[in-house]
């Protein structure tokens, strides 16, 4: 009788090793902001919205991806006044550590970071190319030429069979339609839109793709099936980045020239909320269900919490210099 119990007990303390175990290896929910201006990530809680990390990476990191599991973040370093950067940081999220930088040459001026299916696709502004890493092998393992001038940011369908591409210097979106992920077999389309289109956002059902441009104070809206322009939206200001809410509802923007966060409804076109702050709003991301965006902004620099239903500031912190790129998990 005696060694039974002591069998149940060793049993029971068995498991809940093993349950202590597993749960130790679910990421907790988890935010990073990059800082240019002193080439940082900063790890933050987004519950408590306080900084429990920060990592150096490399020369002027501009965009910022979490892996799905929210453990590993990848960091395009693109360079400053030194010269273009040429690296992606590999960041260990709960050690809170660089664990690689991966040297992309000749690719230079690593952007518009995305990830799927496990691997991380970017822009390559300099040599007009749109490039995918591959953790796992830890090499570049696919390259494609835009043929347009400053391939800034970029858009991935969800089946990574559609890519788009936002190219400042030639006033267009580069549309790639694959037969087969990895991608083979493309079409690209050149979509003329107005004057320098940076931030690009394809609305979650895959019919549209919506364009800021920072000269025309409006955003350009593309039609996926035609790959044509199909109107414009004139929104005032400079949007630097545009959000669909993961419902595809709504459209979030940041303008940086009159320091707001814009709201419009996906469907009517119209603004139907705004919120004046106090500094330059930058990058955005949501909470998974869409009624809550973290943003980072410059001048006073912070990342904030922002309730988009009541457009109330409800959390605010210093995450570092020049906060721009921004990722979120499990949130």
């Amino acid at each position: 009788m005696k060694y039974r119990s002591l069998v149940s007990v060793a049993l029971a303390l068995t498991m809940m090793a093993a349950s202590s175990t597993i749960f130790s290896q679910v990421a907790k929910p988890i935010l990073v902001a990059l800082n240019k201006a002193e080439n940082s990530l900063a790890i933050i809680d987004p519950a408590s919205m306080k900084v429990t990390g920060r990592v150096a990476v490399g020369d002027g990191p501009h965009e910022v991806v979490l892996s799905a599991d929210g453990k590993t973040a990848f960091v395009a370093n693109y360079g400053g006044t030194a010269g273009p950067g040429n690296s992606i940081s590999v960041i260990d999220v709960t050690m809170a550590k660089e664990i690689r930088r991966v040297d992309v040459s000749p690719l230079m001026r690593p952007h518009g970071l995305q990830m799927l299916g496990g691997k991380v696709y970017f822009t390559s502004e300099t040599n007009r190319i749109i490039a995918r890493y591959d953790p796992a092998a830890n090499k570049v393992d696919w390259m494609m030429g835009t043929g347009q001038n400053s391939s800034h940011m970029i858009a991935v369908s969800a089946d990574q069979k559609k890519f788009y591409t936002a190219n400042i210097g030639s006033d267009s979106i580069t549309a790639f339609e694959f037969q087969a992920v990895p991608p083979s077999g493309s079409r690209i389309t050149h979509i003329p839109v107005g004057k320098q289109p940076e931030a690009i956002d394809l609305s979650p059902d895959g019919k549209e793709v919506w364009a800021g441009l920072n000269v025309d104070g409006a955003i350009d809206v593309v039609d996926t099936a035609t790959n044509k322009f199909k109107e414009r939206v004139n929104i005032g200001g400079r949007p630097y980045r545009v959000k669909f809410t993961p419902d595809g509802k709504n459209v979030v923007c940041t303008m940086i020239a009159t320091k707001e966060i814009v709201v419009l409804d996906a469907a009517t076109r119209k603004v139907v909320r705004k919120l004046a702050i106090e500094s330059v709003p930058m990058g955005i991301v949501f909470s998974s269900d869409g009624k809550t965006a973290f943003v980072t902004i410059n001048g006073p620099d912070a990342v904030i919490k922002v309730d988009l239903e009541k457009m109330e500031v409800k959390g605010r912190v210093d995450s570092g210099k020049g906060p721009d790129g921004i990722a979120v998990y499990g949130v």
